[in-house]
């Protein structure tokens, strides 16, 4: 039996243009062409579509999952043990995270203020004021800096909670972007990005296309930057990047 690329689509909750990407780049190439010239998958190619999206879901680049799918040395059974691994290590961090955000709503509700150990702690062991501070040392010099420092003391707790509102919304859209297998050069990808420059235009401090990709190289660079952004989903640092070079390309050719 085979299957249209909407039934498919239908099947994996992707969208007709992510399979019409996977086929374009090889990573998931129909076994048959109706009459029309329409795609059709066979039930092995709804297999290979599983893992694929089961590597997508832990964040592996497209490259890197041909590869391991492509590799005639590779154990069916090993992979998905593998998998298994990944997503109950991920699970492991999301329960962790689930937790202190409990924590912190019943601190809240009590009137009770967290320290910034304990607000932080989810996150490892590192300096809470490390991001402050390294801007601080790149930056502090700068008209730019100093705007986002008058900006940044004028905010009351309603303005910061919908700050975080927004990069929390942000974050889930562009996880949801990497999961559908969306290019980093690809509209949808680099329209994130604009909303990410404009979303630090609006708080901090207006920031150009120049200053937008001289940011994304320290958010790949920088191990505290990329430890942010890959919180959201693994490979998302690397991804905005790209996506921000992207952007800024087609608005200052």
């Amino acid at each position: 039996m085979s299957y249209s690329v909407g039934q498919v689509a239908g099947f994996a909750g992707v969208t007709v243009r992510t399979l019409h990407h996977y086929d374009e780049i090889g990573l998931l190439v129909p076994s048959e062409r109706s009459h029309a010239g329409h795609r059709r998958y066979s039930d092995a190619d709804l297999d290979r579509l599983q893992q694929i999206l089961f590597y997508r879901e832990l964040g592996f680049p497209l490259d890197e999952v041909a590869a391991l799918l492509d590799d005639p040395k590779a154990d069916p059974r090993a992979q998905l043990r593998r998998q298994h691994e990944l997503l109950t290590a991920r699970i492991e961090r999301l329960q962790k995270m689930a937790a202190a955000v409990e924590h912190a709503m019943e601190a809240r509700r009590m009137g009770i203020n967290l320290t910034p150990e304990e607000k932080f702690e989810v996150f490892g062991d590192k300096d809470p004021e490390a991001h402050a501070e390294e801007a601080e040392r790149r930056w502090g010099g700068t008209d730019t800096y100093a705007e986002s420092q008058r900006r940044a003391a004028s905010y009351t707790k309603d303005d910061w909670k919908r700050m975080q509102a927004e990069v929390t919304s942000w974050g889930e859209s562009y996880d949801a972007l990497m999961a559908a297998g969306e290019p980093s050069t690809g509209e949808a990808a680099m329209s994130m990005a604009e909303e990410h420059r404009r979303h630090i235009t609006k708080w901090f401090y207006e920031c150009t296309y120049d200053i937008h990709r001289g940011l994304a190289e320290t958010y790949v660079s920088d191990e505290r930057f990329k430890e942010f952004y890959d919180s959201m989903r693994p490979g998302l640092a690397e991804h905005l990047r790209e996506a921000i070079e992207a952007n800024a390309a087609r608005h200052t050719a």
